[in-house]
């Protein structure tokens, strides 16, 4: 079941040059329609597993291997909120090296400094004072207290021992890694998806109504506007 067969059409007046009526008419699908998961079923933490998307895996090739059906990719993606696969679906290291290549200009690019990052710093307790990863100036420094007894010695923790360099490189490849774990629903829950998937693409009752699957829309070739 490929997602496009389950889009909804539209029935637009006909401005093709060949169109001799006003009543002419085409049925377009409706790329706007687009279905989600309920809010009890996206919240519900049973429903899901965690997946790593391995290098050179495309959304069909994960949902042939979860739900023996590649044209499910589209769950896939609906499932991770994935609109722009471009974007948003990990690239292949040889894709991520010649993106990088693009983007930076050169190898010497892709190794100048994007940004700094704190290092982890633990006190005498192994208890956290600086959590790693926060994005800092180069010459960022640290000062606590160190309790020695009934004293509070104060500790400064330069920028040699907390700072750390993050390259171009090292920047865009943790942003394509972080890509690679997705949720993916049960099997289980696959029937009742594709369920409410089916009603939210089916149109309601309004004047523009012909199916559940068909709506018109407003043409000015009849009204004269």
């Amino acid at each position: 079941m490929g997602y496009f067969e389950e889009l909804p059409n539209i029935s637009y007046p006909s401005l093709l040059p060949q169109s001799n009526k006003i009543e002419d008419r085409i049925e377009v699908k409706n790329i706007f329609r687009r279905s989600k998961l309920r809010s009890d079923v996206d919240q519900a933490l049973t429903a899901f597993n965690y997946y790593y998307i391995k290098d050179d895996m495309r959304p069909d090739m994960v949902a042939q291997e979860l739900y023996d059906d590649s044209e499910l990719d589209w769950i896939v993606l609906t499932v991770n909120n994935i609109i722009n696969i471009k974007d948003q679906w990990p690239l292949s290291h040889n894709d991520l090296y010649a993106y990088m290549l693009d983007k930076y200009g050169s190898e010497e690019g892709m190794t100048n400094i994007h940004h700094y990052e704190t290092r982890q710093i633990l006190d005498e307790y192994n208890r956290v004072v600086i959590p790693a990863g926060l994005e800092v100036d180069k010459n960022f420094s640290f000062e606590y207290s160190r309790v020695s007894g009934s004293n509070q010695i104060p500790t400064v923790i330069t920028s040699s021992l907390v700072v750390a360099e993050v390259t171009n490189y090292d920047y865009e490849n943790k942003l394509n890694e972080e890509k690679r774990r997705i949720k993916i629903l049960k099997p289980g829950y696959l029937s009742a998806f594709i369920s409410d998937h089916r009603e939210i693409m089916s149109y309601g009752r309004t004047s523009e109504y012909i199916s559940k699957k068909l709506k018109g829309t407003y043409n000015p070739r009849i009204s004269g506007v």
